[in-house]
């Protein structure tokens, strides 16, 4: 399964999602084609497999960095955005797979992929949520719609957080916001020649959405 895995990937990055092809996965492992269905069903068991594989490496490494960061919540902040950027820049064929365009046809099931699909937006609430315990998470205070309260209840009691609605609504401006410039940026929006300094505007993005989500400068 891991020859499988990375041959999964190699195809993803040379011919994109909507081209794999188990058959010419199973030529490069030189078996006769039926043999990779003993260990994959389908084209869409194969990039599921991939989907989970990469959500699961960049959470991996999103919780590396978030460990290495120390005990205040703004660094660690910064380094689960730093940590974002350098695995979709190294791995943007990956990247685009979970965070692109969806592949025609294919739909992947919740039931596999939201839990390490939600890694990453799990590891940024609790940075708020240490943030909140020690004092120094400042959201922006304004009234909540009361249309959108009952969304934020939803989400405070499934990850049983202990978060203002205001500081779940930063956090969604956070999430957004993080994936917003990676994208960007590995999906070439800015233009040719645009932005030459990269790493200085996301590190400029990342302390705009760090006051956003009321982790400020001291």
């Amino acid at each position: 399964m891991r020859d499988i895995l990375r041959l999964g990937r190699e195809h993803l990055a040379a011919v994109g999602p909507a081209q794999l092809s188990l058959r010419a996965i199973a030529r490069d492992l030189g078996i006769v084609s039926s043999a990779i269905y003993r260990y994959v069903a389908s084209r869409d068991e194969l990039l599921t497999l991939l989907i989970v594989d990469a959500y699961d490496e960049l959470g991996d490494a999103v919780d590396e960095a978030i460990a290495r960061a120390g005990a205040e919540p703004r660094e660690q902040f910064f380094a689960a955005g730093r940590a974002v950027r350098r695995w979709a820049l190294t791995e943007p064929a990956r990247y685009a797979l979970v965070f692109g365009t969806p592949v025609p046809g294919y739909e992947a099931p919740g039931e596999r992929t939201t839990e390490p699909g939600t890694r990453v937006i799990v590891a940024l609430l609790a940075i708020l949520e240490r943030a909140a315990r020690a004092g120094v998470l400042e959201p922006r205070p304004y009234e909540v719609d009361g249309a959108l309260a009952p969304d934020l209840a939803v989400i405070r009691e499934e990850y049983a957080l202990d978060l203002s609605d205001a500081a779940l609504v930063a956090a969604t401006v956070v999430w957004t916001g993080l994936f917003g410039a990676v994208s960007f940026e590995v999906f070439g929006q800015y233009g040719d020649g645009t932005i030459r300094a990269a790493e200085a505007l996301f590190d400029a993005q990342l302390d705009v959405l760090a006051q956003a989500a009321g982790l400020p400068r001291r």
